[in-house]
């Protein structure tokens, strides 16, 4: 039997490996770090997390935990160290990066199928093979994939938020809660409040911030000329980015003080901003909402005007870097194989798909449907009526004039018959109905 190829040793590709090796398919892995760095991780460990530490909500209510359950039940390695390596976030399943990074590391390196490599991939290598090298595909091989498709690379830009070490937050200001839960001792978050004043102050520093210049390939996507729309995926907006639309949008968006009370106080403040546990010990946090293409000087004095982060030592500072992503829905099959040449596989960021179990979870799909072809049994396509199945849907039939990478949402999936009344009577119908549907799909098919 051929070995299976799958480049890039991220969230995707390491669950691609896994399933195709669980399926008795030789695997070789590649990954070039830490041989060859790219700008936005800091090591050379499997599946690093480079942007936030949480997978997203646990509840089966909220698209991304109807995600979660759907790949629990089909059996996902990195879900299943992701709950392994888990921390204190509330509603949301957060991980410590390094032990989950440790983990995936140390199960791909001890499965007896998998080679792991670590070697840059220039070309795209014959036979069966799993492109899988995410957001950061180096320049080579995104002008191999280039001369494949025939198709522009479409460009889109994401930011990473700044963390802090947390004794440097200055607690007799800050407190513990959680939004919509106030627990003044054991809250999951760290909250730093703004008054009116101090939040419009921060504002206008912010937006007059000095940032990172751009290379001019950059600039022109910035400036929307490139194909794909706009320079930023909506969800991972530079913070300096959302201040500028209205100088109230960070204060309804990740400033929102909803749900936030002062502790001995009848105070509301005017905005708040939330802190995330990051490490296992509790000796790191990260800003939550905060992605930043700010310079490092800036950051230091821009972050430290929010009250409680005066003395703030940064042991990350927020940056931007250059996210690639294809145009799926000309180039591939819901099965996410590529239409132009068979046993080809795509998975991950470079697909159009965005958060953790996203990427999770286009990695199981196509590592099963490479080793499905490598034994001629057919590929497998998810029903829509599943978020997964949904998800892949969209990346591959949208239509081209309006497709930006997307994150699972409730959105995706077919509208339930008849009227519904109410946003939470509408999530729960759509789980009720995935649900049901995952069921009929796992008694009808060999995963």
């Amino acid at each position: 039997m051929d070995r299976l190829t799958i480049i890039g040793g991220g969230l995707a590709g390491c669950e691609a490996a896994w399933q195709a090796a669980e399926r008795g398919v030789q695997v070789r892995l590649y990954e070039m770090r830490p041989n060859k760095m790219t700008g936005a991780h800091t090591g050379g460990g499997l599946a690093e997390l480079i942007c936030s530490n949480s997978l997203g909500a646990k509840s089966i209510e909220k698209a991304s935990g109807l995600l979660k359950e759907e790949l629990r039940q089909l059996g996902s390695m990195l879900l299943e160290c992701g709950e392994k390596t888990v921390l204190p976030a509330g509603g949301a399943l957060a991980v410590d990066r390094e032990r989950f990074s440790a983990l995936v590391s140390e199960k791909i390196a001890s499965h007896p199928l998998i080679e792991v490599v670590r070697e840059e991939v220039r070309e795209i290598p014959e036979g069966p093979v799993v492109i899988a090298s995410g957001p950061l595909t180096s320049d080579p091989l995104a002008q191999a994939i280039s001369r494949l498709t025939g198709q522009d690379n479409l460009f889109f830009f994401d930011a990473l938020a700044p963390i802090v070490t947390a004794e440097s937050i200055n607690m007799k200001i800050a407190f513990r809660a959680s939004r919509y839960e106030f627990d003044s001792v054991d809250g999951d978050y760290i909250n730093c409040p703004l008054t009116e004043a101090q939040y419009q102050a921060f504002v206008h520093a912010l937006v007059n911030a000095e940032r990172i210049a751009l290379k001019t390939f950059e600039t022109e996507v910035q400036a929307g000329v490139k194909a794909g729309g706009g320079a930023y995926f909506e969800a991972c907006l530079p913070v300096e980015v959302i201040a500028e639309r209205n100088p109230l949008s960070l204060a309804f968006g990740p400033m929102k003080p909803v749900g936030i009370h002062i502790p001995n106080s009848d105070v509301r403040p005017a905005a708040v901003l939330q802190l995330r546990q990051d490490n296992l010990a509790g000796s790191l946090y990260n800003l939550v909402g905060f992605q930043t293409n700010l310079t490092y000087g800036e950051q230091d004095r821009v972050f430290r005007m929010i009250p409680g982060l005066e003395q703030a030592e940064f042991v990350r500072y927020g940056q931007m870097h250059r996210n690639t992503y294809l145009a799926s829905p000309l180039l591939l099959n819901a099965s996410l194989d590529f239409k132009l040449r068979p046993g080809l596989f795509f998975a991950g960021q470079i697909t159009g798909v965005e958060g953790y179990m996203g990427n999770i979870g286009t990695g199981w799909l196509a590592g099963v449907n490479a080793a499905r072809w490598m034994k001629g049994e057919p590929l497998m396509i998810l029903p829509q009526t599943i978020m997964l199945g949904a998800l892949c849907h969209y990346i591959t039939h949208a239509e081209m004039a309006d497709f930006q990478p997307m994150k699972a949402n409730f959105g995706l999936l077919p509208e339930p018959p008849g009227t519904v009344h109410g946003k939470r009577n509408r999530r729960h119908i759509y789980t009720r109905n995935a649900q049901h549907s995952m069921k009929e799909f796992l008694r009808e098919t060999t995963c």
